[in-house]
């Protein structure tokens, strides 16, 4: 098939560039930090009040993969409470899989 139609070549050629974006921002929402959202669903046992439990190793595993920088700025965020997510819990996760985390967190 060959489009001799400029304007149509054009056209469609725009269309592949949103496409491309779309899929490109798609994809970087569902990665948080290094940890994509079934990772994060992994850890949420352990950050969730009133009875947090102990992370599990599938946890800490997507864990250790986490860009621990990134996560700390979500500290004190808000997101994370409207999340159900306990900021204080979060930040021991490092410690409590025996992982390093940033001194500054």
């Amino acid at each position: 098939m060959t489009i001799n139609n400029p304007k149509l070549l054009l056209g469609l050629m725009a269309l592949l560039v949103v496409v491309v974006v779309a899929v490109d921002q798609a994809e970087a929402q569902s990665n948080i930090c290094n940890m994509s959202v079934s990772d994060l669903m992994k850890c949420k046992p352990s950050v969730t009040p009133p009875n947090p439990t102990q992370p599990t190793a599938d946890c800490c595993s997507a864990l250790s993969h986490a860009d621990m920088h990134c996560l700390c700025g979500y500290k004190n965020s808000k997101l994370l409470p409207s999340f159900g997510i306990d900021p204080n819990l979060a930040i021991q996760l490092p410690r409590k899989c025996n992982l390093p985390h940033p001194p500054n967190c």
